[in-house]
């Protein structure tokens, strides 16, 4: 991916408070769970659990979904390569912005290039934010049996084009942070996947691991 524009004649205004501070005021640290996978692969529904878990955990959290964020911030982009690129870059911006004001943003998004992808994980990285990407691994055969939207019934009778995973790349991810086998790991499961990396990663307190119940009382 090449090196974002900026715009003529700014410079970069720094917070003047310090991120602990701001982070103390939520009780909590931000981050960035990133989720990419094919369209159908159960992304979106892993996201809902996981902000469910996390809210009542008392994490704050904010789920910044593909799809919604097309209806207004990337509402003019398309389905083109250059648009799918510069959707990604919008979309790893405005995440990043979210985990450094404390808030861990959990970002269901197909991202079908690996570039993109890598792209999002370096602007956390540049700024010391925990960025962690996981693999919704669902193959294409039970998203299309799926098929939530319609899109693959579309993309095979030819009515769409650039479809991802029929006539435009999925690049899988081969050092995924966690991988999920969708259609497969129950999403309360998937959820507390995730939750325990967080943990691993100190953006989620130790207390909030699930343990087995006492079966000798």
């Amino acid at each position: 991916m090449s090196t974002p524009p900026v715009s003529p004649n700014v410079v970069w205004h720094e917070a003047g408070t310090a991120r602990e501070a701001r982070w103390a005021v939520l009780g909590g640290r931000g981050a960035t769970v990133w989720l990419t996978g094919l369209s159908g692969s159960g992304k979106s529904t892993v996201a809902v659990e996981l902000l469910r878990r996390l809210t009542d955990l008392g994490v704050a959290a904010y789920s910044l979904d593909g799809d919604n964020l097309r209806h207004g911030l990337n509402g003019d982009l398309g389905f083109s390569a250059d648009d799918r690129e510069e959707n990604i870059r919008r979309v790893g911006e405005v995440a990043r912005l979210f985990a450094d004001a404390g808030l861990v943003a959990v970002v269901p998004v197909i991202s079908p290039y690996a570039a993109g992808r890598a792209h999002a994980r370096e602007v956390h990285e540049a700024v010391d934010l925990p960025f962690v990407e996981v693999f919704v691994d669902t193959p294409i055969e039970v998203c299309e049996a799926r098929d939530v939207k319609g899109l693959y019934a579309k993309a095979r009778a030819g009515e769409l084009t650039g479809m991802t995973g029929v006539d435009d790349p999925y690049e899988a991810p081969d050092a995924a942070d966690l991988v999920l086998a969708g259609g497969r790991v129950p999403v309360a499961e998937a959820a507390d996947a995730i939750v325990e990396v967080l943990i691993g990663r100190g953006v989620v307190p130790e207390s909030a691991r699930r343990t087995e119940p006492d079966r000798e009382g």
